[in-house]
C-alpha cells in the first residue's frame, strides 16, 4: 500500500446542469428534480435541496443540461419564515423544510417539503438555515 494523490474539491461551489425550460434566480434555494437537474426550490416530494443559486441562470429556451447553475453550500442563509407553519426558537439545531425558493417551514407537510437544512437562528429577519 502507498500514498495516493486523491483529487478533491471544497464542495462550497459546484456546477449543476439546469432542467429544460427553467429560469433560476440568484439567492434562491435550488433543488434537484427527479432526473437530477437543477430547478428553483419548490415543495415537491422527491426533490432535494442542493443549496443557493450563486447567480441568475436562464435556460427557458434550452433543453435539460444546456445551461449550468453554480450552487453554493456550507453557509448559513436567511430565509422567510412560513407563517402558517413557522419555524420557532424550539427548532434551533433541528431540520427545517423548503416551502418555496425563499421560504422555510417547520414541518415537511407529510413529506411534501424537502429538507432545507439546519436551523441556526430565528429572528425578526427570518430563519437562519445552514445548507
Amino acid at each position: 500500500m502507498s500514498d495516493r494523490n486523491t483529487m478533491h474539491k471544497d464542495g462550497e461551489l459546484f456546477p449543476v446542469p439546469v432542467a429544460a425550460a427553467t429560469e433560476i434566480f440568484g439567492g434562491h434555494m435550488i433543488c434537484a428534480n427527479a432526473a437530477g437537474f437543477a430547478v428553483p426550490g419548490v415543495a415537491t416530494a422527491g426533490f432535494t435541496v442542493l443549496g443557493v443559486c450563486d447567480g441568475w441562470v436562464d435556460n427557458t429556451a434550452g433543453a435539460a443540461g444546456d445551461a449550468v447553475v453554480v450552487v453554493r453550500r456550507r453557509k448559513s442563509w436567511n430565509f422567510a419564515n412560513l407563517g402558517a407553519d413557522a419555524v420557532t426558537q424550539a427548532q434551533i439545531g433541528k431540520t427545517c423544510y423548503l416551502a418555496d425558493s425563499q421560504t422555510v417551514a417547520k414541518t415537511s407537510d407529510t413529506d411534501v417539503r424537502p429538507v432545507a437544512g439546519i436551523v441556526l437562528g430565528v429572528d425578526a429577519d427570518g430563519v437562519w438555515v445552514l445548507i
